[in-house]
């Protein structure tokens, strides 16, 4: 614990001098105390309530050490939700989402994580949605409207693309987005799409790494490999790298997830009769996104697991060490015990017949 104003700690010595002339006090009048002739009287008026009357004396002293303590305006360590702070959701949509390898679909347990981010996510977080299949779609700004967020996802069927997967586009524009939000420019063709050395000159033109400070992160979902888009998916995690955005990436779905082709122009459906066709994750792709831009990966074959991954990330991003001012803790305890010191003394004065 540390203290805003420490110096007024200084007044819990005006107290303990207080206290200090009161047993001085007492030990004065000891000296000059009255002799009985009736030890029976003085032994009951001893005994009884004597002991209760030193209960709101010692209430209220506790109750002022507590107030004092609070105007030196105590706070404990704890996370504080960074200023800015925004995280941009992007989820994969694309046809290989379908497969039942987790339940209900991979799909399905993406809206339910995501859910569980949005009731673990502090409410001064500003949250954005991004979708993508063969290209990216922003379905929800960053927002402070959590709710706002929580209908795109229950309406996340409609952002349905089947027509691949484009992992560096979906992150280019997650990127644009995060830097609209915060005022900054996004640079274009800073990435020249399908120049493989691309992303090496464009970090090597970044300077210092700006990581640590920025206020956006991007939560990364994706059960595939790159299949369509102009920029490849390190190309657009370097982009992520000169924002200063980290990237934690999760790969869901199993290696023996399938989807089923209808016959109908590729068209694919799960549960149909057609042509089986395996659509494992890409661990080794989204792995080496979240290093280059100093995020984290997870990997989720499960929907229990994916839903824990995204509480845990909920209950973390946008968040920072920071101190809390707890002095309202103080006060509180400090007027509750004076009110009962006082309703007590009310209670054991002498009364009179």
């Amino acid at each position: 614990m540390a203290f805003k104003s420490p110096w007024m700690l200084l007044s819990l010595l005006l107290l303990a001098a207080v206290v200090g002339l009161w047993l001085l006090a007492e030990r004065r009048r000891m000296r000059y105390a009255v002799r009985y002739t009736n030890l029976d009287v003085l032994a009951s008026v001893a005994s009884g309530r004597s002991w209760l009357r030193l209960v709101p004396a010692v209430l209220v002293l506790v109750g002022l050490a507590s107030l004092f303590v609070g105007l030196a305006r105590p706070e404990v360590e704890r996370t504080v939700v960074r200023d800015r702070a925004t995280v941009i959701l992007v989820v994969d949509t694309s046809r290989s989402m379908q497969a039942r390898d987790v339940r209900p679909t991979r799909l399905g347990a993406a809206q339910e994580a995501v859910r569980t981010f949005l009731d673990e996510a502090p409410s001064g977080l500003r949250v954005g949605l991004v979708v993508f299949a063969g290209e990216a779609q922003v379905a929800t700004p960053p927002t402070r409207d959590h709710e706002l967020v929580r209908e795109a996802v229950d309406q996340i069927d409609s952002y349905l693309v089947f027509g691949g997967t484009a992992i560096g586009d979906a992150l280019r524009t997650a990127v644009d987005l995060g830097q609209l939000t915060t005022g900054e420019s996004p640079e274009e063709g800073q990435i020249a799409a399908g120049d493989s050395r691309g992303a090496t000159r464009y970090l090597a033109q970044a300077g210092p790494d700006p990581v640590a400070t920025s206020p956006v992160s991007i939560l990364f979902l994706s059960d595939g490999s790159q299949t369509r888009g102009l920029l490849q998916p390190l190309e657009g995690a370097a982009l992520a790298k000169k924002a200063g955005y980290r990237v934690y990436t999760i790969a869901l779905g199993t290696p023996q997830g399938v989807i089923t082709a209808d016959g109908f122009g590729g068209f694919l459906t799960p549960g149909r009769s057609g042509q089986r066709i395996p659509v494992p994750p890409d661990p080794e792709t989204l792995s080496a996104i979240a290093r280059m831009t100093g995020g984290r990966f997870s990997e989720a074959r499960t929907a229990e697991g994916l839903t824990k991954v995204y509480e845990n990330l909920g209950s973390r991003l946008g968040r920072e060490p920071g101190h809390s001012e707890i002095t309202f803790v103080f006060v509180g305890f400090a007027a509750a015990l004076l009110l009962l010191a006082g309703g007590l003394a009310a209670f054991v004065s002498p009364r009179f017949p």
